[in-house]
C-alpha cells in the first residue's frame, strides 16, 4: 500500500520550486532596491556637476556680464566632449556662443538665476539631458545641460547583470531547492515506507540506523514508540484470544464425549453436539487467525503453489454446492499461475470465501470465481449477485465477530473474512472490495518470479 509515492515526487516538486521563488524574490527585492540607489546616486551626481557648471558661469557674470559669459561658452565649446550642452542667445535670438546653433523644440526657459532648479530632462535624439534654461538680464537666454548618456548606459549594463543574475539565482535557487527538497522528502519517505510496511501488516517492522538528533530523529522515535506500544497490545489480545481458544477447546471436546454416553435424549443430545461443533469451530477458526498473522511478513514455510491448480480444486468442491442451492456458478481459471505460498492456506482462504457466497446467496443469484495474471500479480475475484454487505459494515467487514444485523440468524461467527486477510497479509496479497452489486472481493496474489 504505496499511498504516498505518486505525491512525493509532486510535494518535492513543489518545495523546490517554492524555495526558487522566495530566493529569486528576496534576491529581486535586494536587486531592485540596489538599481534605485544607484540610479539616485547617478542623478545626484548630474545635479551636483550641472550646479558646478552654472556656479562658474554666474561667477563670471558677476565679474563681467554678459561679455565674460560668452567667452567662457566659447572655451568650453571648443572642448566639449558631447556630454554638455551650453547656448547662450542674443536679444533676437541669435547665437552669441554654444555647442549647438539652435534653441531646442520645447525648452522655455524659466527664471534668471544660475541655481539649478527648476531643472528638467529632455529628450533629443535619443539621449536624455539634464537642463537648466534661464533668461538673463537684458534678455539673454542661457541653457546649460549634461547628458545623461553615461548615467543611463550604466543603469542598463546593471539591469542586463540583474537579469542574468535573476536567472542564474533561479537556476541555482531551484537547484539548492530541489536537494534540499530532496533531503527533506527522502526522511520523510523513510517514515512513509515504514507506514506502508506497517499497513500491510509488518508490526516488527522498524526504521533501520541510528536516530538522528533533530526533528526528524525525534518523530522516528515516537513512530518506534507508538508502534512497539500497538504490537505489544496486538500481542497480548492475540495471547488472550489464543488462550481462551485453547483452554475452552479441551473441555467442549470432553462435554461431546460425555454427551455421547447420554441415552433416552437422542434430539437434545444432536442438538447440543452440534452447537459445541460449532463453538469448536470458531475456536479452531481464531486459532488459524492467529497463526496466520504470527506468520505475517515473514517468508518461512512458503514454497511454490500452483495457484490455479489451487483454485480448480477447491471450485470443483464448491460447484456442486452452488448448483444445489440454485446458482449459476461460471469458473474462469487461467492455467499455470504460480505463487510463493502456503497450499492449505490458500486453499482454506478461497474455500471461506466460496462458501460464504453460497450461504449467502438465494437460488438464481450469480457467482463467479476468475484467476487471471494483471502484470506482477495474480487476480482471483469471487463475485457473487446475492446481498452483499451492509454500508454500515464495509469499514469494518475483516474484523473479527461482525456480522450484519440481518444475517443474525444463520450459522457463523464473522470470522471468514477476518480469516481471509490474515492469510492474505501472510502471503503479501492486497484485498480490494470493489463497489457493485452483491459482493465482490479481489485477492491481488504476487506472482511467483522465475529466480523463486
Amino acid at each position: 500500500m504505496t499511498l504516498a509515492r505518486p505525491m512525493a515526487a509532486r510535494a518535492t516538486l513543489r518545495l523546490a520550486a517554492l524555495m526558487a521563488v522566495a530566493v529569486t524574490v528576496l534576491s529581486l527585492g535586494a536587486m531592485a532596491l540596489q538599481y534605485r540607489l544607484v540610479e539616485v546616486r547617478l542623478m545626484a551626481a548630474a545635479r551636483a556637476a550641472l550646479a558646478a557648471d552654472l556656479g562658474g558661469f554666474g561667477a563670471l557674470y558677476d565679474q563681467r556680464r554678459i561679455i565674460a559669459l560668452r567667452q567662457a561658452i566659447d572655451f568650453r565649446a571648443t572642448a566639449a566632449t558631447g556630454e554638455e550642452m551650453l547656448l547662450l542667445l542674443d536679444r533676437q535670438g541669435a547665437v552669441l556662443a554654444g555647442t549647438r546653433e539652435g534653441w531646442p523644440v520645447g525648452v522655455t526657459a524659466r527664471g534668471d538665476g544660475f541655481g539649478v532648479e527648476p531643472a528638467e530632462i529632455v529628450v533629443e535624439g535619443g539621449v536624455r539631458w539634464l537642463t537648466v534654461a534661464r533668461e538673463l538680464p537684458g534678455g539673454f537666454p542661457l541653457l546649460v545641460a549634461r547628458s545623461l548618456r553615461p548615467m543611463d548606459e550604466t543603469l542598463a549594463a546593471m539591469r542586463r547583470g540583474m537579469l542574468g543574475l535573476l536567472a542564474a539565482l533561479l537556476v541555482a535557487g531551484g537547484g539548492v531547492g530541489w536537494l534540499a527538497a530532496r533531503s527533506v522528502m527522502r526522511r520523510i519517505g523513510r517514515v512513509n515506507d515504514l507506514a506502508d510496511r506497517v499497513a500491510e501488516g509488518e508490526l516488527d517492522a522498524r526504521l533501520p540506523g541510528a536516530r538522528s538528533d533533530d526533528e526528524f530523529g525525534l518523530l522516528e522515535t515516537h513512530v518506534h514508540a507508538m508502534l512497539d506500544r500497538i504490537q505489544n497490545l496486538n500481542r497480548a489480545t492475540h495471547r488472550l484470544s489464543d488462550t481462551i481458544a485453547h483452554e475452552l477447546r479441551t473441555p467442549l471436546n470432553r462435554m461431546l464425549q460425555k454427551l455421547s454416553r447420554i441415552e433416552g435424549q437422542d434430539d437434545l443430545t444432536a442438538e447440543l453436539k452440534a452447537e459445541m461443533r460449532q463453538a469448536i469451530r470458531m475456536f479452531d477458526s481464531l486459532l488459524d487467525i492467529s497463526r496466520a498473522e504470527a506468520d505475517q511478513g515473514t517468508g518461512g514455510g512458503l514454497v511454490p503453489v500452483d495457484l490455479s491448480a489451487v483454485a480448480a480444486e477447491v471450485w470443483d468442491l464448491y460447484e456442486a454446492l452452488a448448483e444445489d442451492k440454485g446458482l449459476v456458478a461460471e469458473a474462469r481459471v487461467q492455467p499455470g499461475l504460480r505463487v510463493l505460498g502456503d497450499r492449505t492456506l490458500i486453499a482454506q482462504a478461497l474455500a471461506n470465501l466460496l462458501d460464504n457466497a453460497i450461504k449467502y446467496c438465494a437460488a438464481g443469484d450469480r457467482l463467479t470465481l476468475v484467476l487471471e495474471e494483471t502484470g506482477d500479480r495474480h487476480l482471483m475475484r469471487v463475485q457473487d449477485t446475492g446481498p452483499g454487505l451492509p454500508d454500515e459494515m464495509k469499514g469494518a467487514a475483516f474484523d473479527r465477530f461482525v456480522r450484519a444485523e440481518r444475517d443474525r440468524g444463520l450459522p457463523g461467527h464473522g470470522l471468514g473474512l477476518a480469516l481471509v486477510r490474515a492469510i492474505a497479509a501472510r502471503h503479501g496479497a492486497r484485498l480490494v472490495l470493489p463497489e457493485g452489486r452483491g459482493f465482490t472481493l479481489e485477492i491481488h496474489w504476487p506472482r511467483l518470479q522465475q529466480s523463486d
